[in-house]
């Protein structure tokens, strides 16, 4: 068994978003710095990363005028990150939530220099290219091109708050198509331009008929594929998205499904109108644009444990675009990983453990075995047999690996991930570690 290594030190939080940790060398591992175990309090003030061979750990962001930041993740080309800034100067009508916030791009090699990826524009008629709220973890495509988010709207919410008419703010999908400057007019003092042209790629329905593919709530998103994936006609589609989305059985029970949304394989198409203004109305969401389709890839109402279960994760393709990797409880009610094709099919249980999944998981990058947490130990999962190799011993209580995150290098030569370690004043802090794949 290998021996997990200590990268961090520091008396702090020190939180791993649950993929893009690592830079594309497999050197650094990004990081923020919430207190609270989980990152369920949103107070981190900086980004930081930490050079996984000497520890040396390097200031990439301080956030100022009261804002914080967090949830922070790596381009796969290049030496940008993506990460949430909440809002600068917060007052009690505009504090952090999830329609006030937004994604912001540093470049390791101009720490503490931010660019707005996402424009805001509070005001009608909106603009073409620009958002009205938050938009929340973002992940860059395979090419670096793109950073897919999810998104919940400002304007919505407070038409909802003030009994008024129109569309709810539903949580979707967006992406943002990178080197596409969206400019909006300063007519409220919460818009801002963006370095970035986002649209919402989602499509939502308030109230979901019963045994139908509509959904109410599009999250936990992953892009397919570094090169896409074959479609059922053995085309390949360069541009696609996997996520959870929320569907109501012909029972009224809400279950998450697998969906898939195909993208155009020229970002610039994504500003063309669909069936409504990608920038929406004063009543309605933003509408998705023209050549993006949705649909469902998974129907599990029938199992004795319907829908995706388990810890709170993210749908993960591998690299190859062959295989959707989800959670789901067999019959025994235990979580398994299963597998899905992107063009369609059942899915496949992977693994038929005794013990439940416990966290997060990521692929490696020949799309061979998948990390996770299993018992509480880092263990590593064959994609074709199942089998599980367990890489750290058992830690049966809140000292062990957490559930968030647990992440394979971009080299697949270490694993990233976080536990809790006692300081030397007795208090408790996250602190990343790393284990070494057996090769």
């Amino acid at each position: 068994m290998p021996e997990p290594r200590q990268i961090t030190t520091a008396p702090h939080g020190h939180v791993l978003t649950n993929s893009g940790v690592w830079s594309p060398d497999s050197r650094w591992i990004v990081y923020d710095v919430r207190s609270t175990p989980d990152g369920s309090v949103f107070d981190g003030t900086r980004i930081e990363r930490v050079e996984v061979d000497t520890g040396r750990v390097e200031v990439v962001y301080e956030s100022r005028e009261g804002a914080c930041c967090g949830v922070v993740t790596h381009s796969p080309v290049d030496d940008r990150l993506a990460f949430i800034l909440g809002p600068e100067r917060p007052t009690p009508a505009w504090s952090y939530g999830a329609a006030r916030r937004q994604g912001v791009v540093v470049r390791t090699s101009h720490p503490d220099v931010a660019e707005n990826l996402d424009a805001r524009d509070l005001m009608p008629p909106f603009t073409a290219g620009a958002l009205r709220g938050g938009t929340h973890l973002h992940v860059f495509s395979p090419d670096g091109a793109a950073v897919s988010s999810t998104y919940e709207d400002a304007v919505l919410e407070a038409a909802a708050e003030a009994g008024q008419g129109g569309e709810r703010s539903l949580r979707g999908v967006g992406v943002s198509a990178c080197g596409r400057p969206t400019t909006v007019p300063t007519t409220h003092p919460r818009n801002h331009d963006g370095s970035a042209f986002t649209v919402l790629v989602s499509r939502l329905t308030d109230a979901p008929s019963p045994g139908s593919d509509e959904i109410s709530k599009a999250f936990e998103e992953a892009w397919i594929g570094e090169a896409g994936y074959a479609n059922a006609d053995g085309v390949r589609q360069r541009r696609a998205i996997a996520f959870q989305g929320y569907v109501v059985t012909t029972m009224g029970e809400t279950i998450s499904e697998v969906f898939v949304v195909d993208l155009p394989d020229e970002l610039a198409a994504l500003a063309t109108a669909g069936e409504g203004p990608v920038a929406g109305t004063a009543t309605t969401r933003p509408a998705p644009p023209r050549g993006v389709r949705q649909r469902r890839l998974t129907r599990t109402a029938d199992r004795r444990y319907p829908g995706i279960q388990g810890p709170r994760h993210w749908l993960r393709s591998s690299p190859d675009g062959t295989r959707i990797a989800l959670l789901m409880r067999d019959d025994a009610g235990i979580v398994q990983l299963f597998t899905v094709n992107p063009a369609g099919g059942v899915p496949r249980q992977v693994t038929h453990d005794a013990v439940g999944i416990a966290s997060a998981f990521s692929w490696s990058p020949d799309s061979e075995r998948l990390a996770c947490v299993i018992d509480g130990s880092v263990c590593l999962i064959d994609a074709g047999s199942g089998d599980v190799t367990r890489l750290t011993a058992a830690a049966r209580d809140d000292m062990g690996p957490r559930p968030e995150a647990c992440v394979i290098s971009p080299d697949g030569r270490r694993i990233a991930y976080a536990r809790r370690v006692v300081a030397v004043d007795g208090r408790t802090w996250n602190q990343i570690f790393v284990v070494d794949v057996p090769q």
